[in-house]
């Protein structure tokens, strides 16, 4: 099987710091984990999932001999960034240490405790047009055409089967709401979990109503607000915000919903691709990030006249830097991207076209264009 998009950065930062890779289940960590081990000579892999391999890694009794340690779904486990403080601060200095989960390891990153300055991490997306292209050998136009009908998930991609591909998405998400929901100790709140995650997925793409999705559930604006929380927490969705320079003003506004798995969405070919496009951009920022520490933010932004434009990129500064206009067949740019590229100089403006072969630019005035390309190509030559 081809290496994931991550290990060569992973072999890299490994012999340097503790790794703490997350990103949604079913998405290849332990696959990924595991591939790491072949580049070791006395590795370890312990499930913190499975009891007798639970109880050592409590014990931590694996031998001090071993050269990398793989600890899987570590986040289950109570303290475990206290742990984690003392297995890196105990180790033998040449003892990599691998450490995975889904959910609630991904709050380290708010917390600024103990674990600071000890770790790099790494966030695991699923397939996209340019890893399926490099994995399978094939041309971006096939690798798209795949991933729309089959998602971005390992396991329904490359089984490559419409009945396969529904199995594997009904058993996700009734895993999902029975085990991950549960997880978070809301037994109660099941079916209202159930009810808006079907809601969402006729929601995908447009700008979010707490309060109308609260008047549907019959609960309070808060209450959903928390439950879309749990989602993203869990990496069944993310949400792109608005762009504003006062931040305060951004979270005031509705932001946009996507599932990491787009083919969730049914019946809306157009929404489904507009996802898609939106994990890919989200997969591009976090690989910079992670691997070179860039800190560009991914948001939608309206225009001055109140027209939408799908996605655009902010730099660590606040200074958009590139927007993307989605388009399912529509190759002549949006009034809003024209708009948008006259008031931001230096604006890096694309318009991708899923029905589209040949790519070509509009000069928008004489310093600022917009350049609309066929979108497997474009996607394909994003950095992850």
């Amino acid at each position: 099987m081809n290496d994931r998009y991550l290990m060569p950065s992973l072999l890299t930062d490994l012999p340097r710091k503790m790794v703490l890779l997350t990103g949604p289940r079913q998405v290849g960590k332990t696959t990924l984990a595991k591939q790491l081990g072949d580049h070791f000579e006395r590795p370890v892999f312990l499930n913190y999932d499975v009891a007798e391999q639970a109880h050592r890694i409590e014990r931590m009794s694996w031998l001090p001999s071993s050269d990398y340690v793989l600890l899987d779904e570590l986040h289950k486990m109570p303290q475990w960034k206290n742990y984690l403080k003392g297995v890196y601060d105990g180790r033998p200095a040449d003892q990599a240490l691998f450490v995975t989960g889904s959910a609630r390891l991904d709050t380290f990153r708010q917390t600024g405790d103990s674990l600071a300055g000890r770790y790099f991490s790494y966030r695991l997306h699923p397939y996209s047009v340019k890893e399926l292209t490099a994995h399978a050998g094939i041309s971006p136009v096939v690798a798209l055409d795949r991933l729309l009908r089959f998602g971005g998930f390992p396991e329904p991609l490359f089984a490559g089967t419409d009945a396969d591909h529904v199995r594997w998405q009904n058993q996700y998400f009734s895993d999902f709401l029975r085990e991950d929901i549960l997880e978070f100790g809301r037994i109660h709140e099941l079916r209202s979990m159930r009810l808006l995650v079907e809601m969402l997925r006729s929601r995908t793409g447009s700008p979010l109503s707490y309060l109308s999705l609260a008047r549907d559930l019959n609960l309070s604006p808060i209450t959903v607000r928390r439950y879309v929380e749990i989602l993203e927490a869990l990496h069944i969705v993310f949400v792109v915000t608005p762009y504003h320079r006062n931040i305060a003003r951004a979270l005031s506004k509705a932001p946009k919903l996507y599932f990491y798995d787009w083919t969730y969405i049914q019946n809306n070919p157009a929404a489904s691709f507009e996802n898609l496009v939106a994990i890919h951009l989200r997969k591009h920022l976090d690989f910079l990030n992670d691997t070179q520490g860039w800190q560009s933010q991914l948001h939608y932004v309206q225009t001055t006249s109140g027209k939408e434009v799908d996605f655009v990129v902010a730099s660590g500064s606040g200074e958009l830097i590139g927007a993307v206009e989605v388009k399912w067949g529509d190759s002549k740019p949006s009034y809003s991207l024209r708009e948008l590229t006259t008031q931001v100089p230096d604006l890096k403006a694309v318009q991708l076209v899923y029905q589209m072969t040949t790519p070509y630019k509009v000069d928008v005035t004489d310093a600022q264009a917009i350049e609309v390309h066929p979108a497997a190509a474009w996607l394909a030559s994003l950095s992850a």
